[in-house]
């Protein structure tokens, strides 16, 4: 990869549901900690997880509540998409979702993945 900063982008189809949705968060923070920047792509299920108030409750110890992974990447300067088609098929809009969320279609990622980003799906 060139530049000073590597990339990863995360894509993420599970939902609150299930424990993967914390391991995707808990990876993508572990990258900002290493000086990545990342990106997460939300498909699927995973949207909902950015619906305001969807990720208050979920927690698979040990690792941290999923708000406060979702709330501590977001902090850090992750990026988080959400998959125009996912949302709109769930009949949710930009305001439903929580902020710093973007909708954003997968060109974007596409994007990153062309510019040398390393890749992990849940």
């Amino acid at each position: 990869m060139t530049g000073s900063r590597k990339e990863l982008v995360v894509l993420m189809t599970k939902g609150a549901d299930h424990e993967l949705s914390s391991v995707g968060f808990t990876i993508a923070n572990g990258g900002v900690t290493a000086g990545m920047k990342v990106y997460m792509f939300l498909t699927s299920a995973s949207v909902d997880l950015v619906r305001k108030r969807a990720a208050d409750l979920p927690h698979v110890p040990p690792l941290d509540p999923l708000k406060a992974l979702i709330d501590d990447f977001l902090r850090r300067g992750g990026t988080i998409w959400a998959c125009p088609p996912c949302v709109k098929a769930r009949g949710y809009t930009q305001e439903d979702l929580i902020e710093g969320v973007a909708i954003q279609g997968a060109s974007a990622m596409h994007e990153r993945l062309m510019a040398g980003a390393a890749s992990l799906s849940f």
